[in-house]
């Protein structure tokens, strides 16, 4: 592990303080602006969320089936779901997000493992454990031998095949790390019991970059490059994000999505953190930033996240936050985001608890994590299940449990744990995977890569119950596929028969 001693010197920080005021590039905001006019109308927002707070039963229900013809919604149509209050409504509500999952995405589930690589930053938000001015923290970034050496863990004892790979904002992690470690990460292969394991799918979290940097990872290959606006609503964040850093510049994060699409990094992820203001604003601005970009680029999010601020070391914010959502308002946002944004994919993580997410996962929900770790150097340091070091990480999680429990719990409840990246190595990405996943036509390639994937898991990496588990789904998933995919079947036996010998990363 290196420990890096942050602010020590002056040249060092004169280095610091050059790199910062570099990074924004105006004209990168400015030619996406309407007549000099961002997305986000704040008062617009309001205005439609103000209009609607008693919606007409009928117009719901009209509202529900453009949800299951996997249109986008529009504002207005948002906000009148938003403040349905009849428990018959709601019900419905959930059901048709239930429905709109299945359709989309059938039974699929995708687990990630978050990755760590350094908690150094240049900025100061009010909310979070890693802001620079929070001395008690224990900074450290890692070398390229510590980052194989965590994906050796992930990769080979938890079985994990995608990541989502986490940066600060820092020169010591900037986009020459970013490509390096991304590089490492995917050179790791590991002896499994009867293949080996590999990261197949790094997805991003970082800070907003430029086009030019953009097209330097497009290069190297990153997945989903993930941005959250922590907050769409702009007095608000500017009021925790200090002037003269980096993120206090809310137009240069709120455009980074569309340098992602620019720069052909066209799987691009959005989340706003719940908590810092009214969450209905916060949903109203996912949709809106959805909105643009299937305007400006035909293309919408590939993913929506809606994390909850958690408990962060030395920061009271994050103990108290001003607009704490419960977790009622927690399962109804996750269903309207569902129905408003009905194609894209909906993360929901570990900060959350087992028992929430067992409760949040059918209301539409596609991705979680598992096993997660987000101390610095966790994996391979051999940190206990559920212990947490506050001092070296962004925020305490609620869910600690091991991929194997979550996956077994899954396949309990019907879910298929797939592990399946081949539809971005097959070019299934930005505009195709777009029309694919809104004519649920998807679906019918991710079925049979499910399956292949699942088994190739629980060969590798499953103990016997878990096993036992699989196996059952497994076969009532390929009975499936003989029915409604009858001139598949042979093909896909094929495959899984080469799977349950030994071959690996087949896939349709």
């Amino acid at each position: 592990m290196t420990t890096v001693t942050y602010n020590a010197g002056a040249k060092r920080k004169t280095n610091v303080e050059a790199w910062v005021r570099a990074r924004i590039k105006p004209d990168q905001i400015e030619r996406y602006l309407d007549s000099g006019r961002c997305f986000i109308d704040c008062v617009a927002i309001e205005q439609a969320l103000a209009a609607n707070t008693r919606p007409d039963p009928v117009r719901i229900r009209e509202i529900l089936q453009k949800s299951l013809a996997v249109e986008t919604l529009t504002p207005d149509e948002t906000a009148c779901l938003i403040h349905v209050q009849d428990p018959e409504l709601l019900a419905e509500m959930q059901q048709a997000a239930a429905e709109v999952k299945r359709k989309v995405y059938d039974n699929r589930i995708v687990t990630f493992a978050p990755l760590y690589l350094g908690n150094l930053c240049v900025n100061n938000c009010a909310y979070c454990g890693f802001r620079c001015s929070n001395v008690t923290e224990q900074r450290q970034v890692l070398t390229l031998d510590e980052v194989r050496r965590e994906t050796e863990v992930l990769a080979g004892l938890i079985g994990h095949k995608r990541l989502i790979v986490v940066y600060g904002e820092h020169p010591k992690t900037g986009v020459d790390y970013i490509a390096s470690t991304l590089q490492a990460i995917g050179d790791v292969r590991v002896k499994t019991r009867k293949g080996w394991g590999q990261i197949r799918r790094c997805n991003v979290n970082a800070a907003p970059m430029s086009v030019e940097e953009l097209k330097r990872l497009h290069e190297v290959g990153i997945g989903t490059f993930q941005v959250f606006q922590e907050t769409y609503h702009r007095p608000t964040y500017e009021r925790l994000h200090p002037r003269g850093t980096i993120k206090g510049d809310y137009l240069w994060r709120l455009y980074a999505m569309h340098r992602s699409m620019e720069a052909d990094v066209d799987d691009v992820g959005l989340g706003a953190l719940l908590g810092l203001y009214d969450w209905k604003f916060e949903v109203m601005g996912l949709l809106c930033h959805a909105i643009e970009l299937e305007r400006k680029f035909g293309i919408g999010p590939h993913t929506i996240s809606f994390p909850r601020i958690e408990p962060a070391h030395n920061t009271p914010l994050a103990q108290h936050p001003e607009h704490q959502v419960s977790d009622e308002e927690f399962k109804r946002l996750v269903t309207v985001i569902r129905l408003a944004v009905p194609y894209s994919g909906m993360i929901i993580t570990a900060r959350e608890s087992a028992a929430l997410r067992r409760e949040v996962l059918p209301l539409g929900c596609t991705q979680l994590d598992a096993s997660s770790k987000i101390g610095i150097g966790a994996y391979a340091n051999d940190q206990p299940e559920g212990d947490q070091q506050s001092d070296r990480q962004q925020f305490l999680l609620g869910d600690t449990r091991s991929l194997e429990e979550v996956i077994r719990e899954l396949a309990e409840a019907g879910y298929i744990t797939s592990f399946c990246t081949a539809g971005y190595r097959c070019g299934r990405t930005g505009k195709k995977i777009m029309g694919l996943l809104r004519s649920g036509k998807e679906g019918q390639f991710c079925k049979l890569n499910a399956v292949i994937t699942f088994k190739e898991w629980l060969d590798d990496f499953a103990g016997p119950e878990t096993t036992a588990v699989g196996e059952k789904l497994i076969a009532m998933e390929m009975a499936q596929i003989k029915e409604k995919m009858p001139g598949f079947y042979d093909q896909f036996v094929g495959a899984y028969l080469k799977t349950e010998a030994g071959a690996r990363d087949l896939y349709f």
